[in-house]
């Protein structure tokens, strides 16, 4: 299953297991896809400028290329969480390929940052009833959205309005830290963060939003 700017009403119920928006009426960032040299850099910068701490749902061969940005990741206190080890559909494999494809994600963060992975993303949102299966098994939470920026689009228009149109207090935003949105995620960012003040919607830590 994949969705557009947010998911349909009948899908979130049906997998009510998976966090789709906050639990504290405040907005939560998310990041797929890094780190990139192209982008990580530049989204950590603006949410260190603004005091924002956000959860990077990264891609473990991204991981294995650059463990500084991992490091820098979580020395400025955001969340890592698997979005695969090297962005596969889950719903593409057999159980034992697709517990692999999760396991080994997990496996890095402990050997090389003693890090426990808590949460997962599908990519591109993809998932099923033997995703949820073995999320399960592996003691992962399913963080999905409930707003889409469509930055990897590489278009601020897009962004602009996906904002103006379904941004909530309780949102949970996707943008992605790739090359696709490299050159808009700086504005695209600073446009969502100064139209979430104007609305009086505060950020909130990733903890306490994903309870």
């Amino acid at each position: 299953m994949s969705f557009r700017y947010h998911p349909p009403f009948l899908v979130q119920k049906l997998f009510g297991n998976f966090i789709w928006k906050t639990s504290n009426n405040k907005i939560l960032l998310t990041f797929d896809d890094g780190p990139t040299e192209a982008a990580t850099f530049k989204i950590l910068t603006i949410l260190k400028t603004n005091n924002i701490k956000s959860v990077f749902f990264c891609i473990g061969s991204n991981i294995k290329q650059h463990p500084e940005l991992t490091r820098k990741i979580l020395e400025d206190g955001h969340i890592i969480s698997n979005h695969t080890m090297n962005h596969k559909l889950l719903t593409k494999m057999n159980r034992e390929e697709a517990i692999e494809e999760l396991k080994s994600f997990n496996d890095l963060m402990l050997e090389k940052f003693n890090y426990q992975v808590k949460y997962f993303r599908p990519p591109h949102g993809r998932f099923n009833l033997k995703t949820n299966n073995i999320l399960n098994e592996l003691n992962l939470k399913c963080i999905m959205w409930s707003l889409l920026s469509y930055d990897f689009k590489n278009r601020i228009e897009k962004v602009k309005y996906a904002i103006d149109n379904f941004l909530k207090a309780n949102s949970v935003i996707v943008f992605h830290d790739n090359a696709k949105s490299n050159e808009i995620i700086e504005e695209a960012l600073d446009y969502t963060i100064i139209n979430a003040v104007k609305k009086g919607y505060p950020f909130g830590e990733p903890e306490d939003c994903l309870k």
